[in-house]
């Protein structure tokens, strides 16, 4: 997909971070917006930074099939046919590292109904439409190095993520095999300066988790620490336009996770037991290696 200007793009969690730097390259280039987050307020706030297309925002919940289908409607009402579904929103359960048999019924829940459901209800949603319009058009799916690396770090975050990542081959190969003319880029964050750590304000009381204990000061000071020289977010939308532009499938933001991919296939492929090195080491490292530039 190379010609932007006049299309339409439709992206979720486009309230901030990311989601947020998408939108504003995607408006640059002259395209017609469809901004849909759970803040709506603050996608309201963007849309007012972003001159010379058509906007529509729309309150939606990713995890809730209704909401996703309503946003669908409301886009294709709006523009007749949408050219780039960014399935972008995501979020991290907060609190002090957990291990995977601490992490609470809650936390999966929201976890696996943003990250990974919010996925799959917003192509339920967009595909068959996008294919029945017949014109070139591109998905954009937001998962993570965490969905390529493994061990005790992060694992309600990383299970929707390694989910999210099967699912978007999936699509790219079922793309493929209907022959629909639709390319299909997933980008692959390291360490990106968003508010993913801050989405425990947005959390369904639902699925409230009331024995989480606040988090320490140290942990506040290490985050901040590997944040300070991390990825900034339009940095990230670059790389996925670029993609995109390429019709390539993965986009890599970082290259510190390769050495801890490759050993985790390795191990796969050789039947051995797996070493796991620590995200938050590997997250220092590509920070360290930033601040070095």
């Amino acid at each position: 997909m190379r010609d932007f200007a006049g299309k339409t793009a439709v992206i979720t969690g486009a309230a901030s971070g990311i989601g947020a730097a998408l939108a504003t390259k995607a408006g640059a280039l002259g395209m017609n917006l469809v901004l849909a987050d759970v803040a709506a307020d603050d996608a309201r706030a963007l849309a007012g930074t972003i001159a010379g297309v058509g906007t529509l925002v729309v309150h939606c919940d990713v995890s809730d099939e209704t909401s996703v289908k309503a946003l669908a409607d409301a886009a294709f009402d709006r523009f007749g046919t949408i050219d780039l579904l960014c399935n972008n929103a995501g979020i991290v359960p907060g609190g002090r590292h957990r291990l995977v048999w601490e992490y609470t019924p809650g936390d999966w829940q929201w976890s696996l109904g943003v990250n990974l459901y919010g996925v799959i209800h917003g192509l339920r949603a967009f595909v068959p439409r996008m294919i029945a319009q017949g014109s070139p058009s591109h998905i954009l799916n937001t998962a993570s190095v965490a969905g390529f690396v493994s061990g005790s770090g992060s694992a309600c975050y990383g299970a929707a993520k390694h989910a999210m990542v099967r699912v978007t081959e999936a699509l790219y190969a079922g793309l493929r095999q209907v022959e629909a003319p639709i390319g299909v880029t997933m980008l692959c964050p390291g360490l990106v300066r968003t508010q993913i750590y801050e989405a425990e304000r947005l959390r369904p009381a639902a699925l409230a988790d009331h024995d989480r204990p606040v988090e320490s000061a140290d942990l506040d000071a290490m985050r901040d620490d590997l944040y300070r020289h991390a990825l900034g977010p339009d940095e990230a939308a670059v790389i996925a336009f670029d993609a995109i532009e390429e019709d390539r499938f993965y986009a890599f933001t970082t290259e510190a996770f390769d050495t801890a991919i490759r050993a985790r296939a390795d191990s796969i492929l050789a039947r051995t037991n797996p070493s796991f090195a620590s995200i938050v080491e590997m997250s220092r490292m590509e920070s360290d290696g930033r601040a070095r530039q």
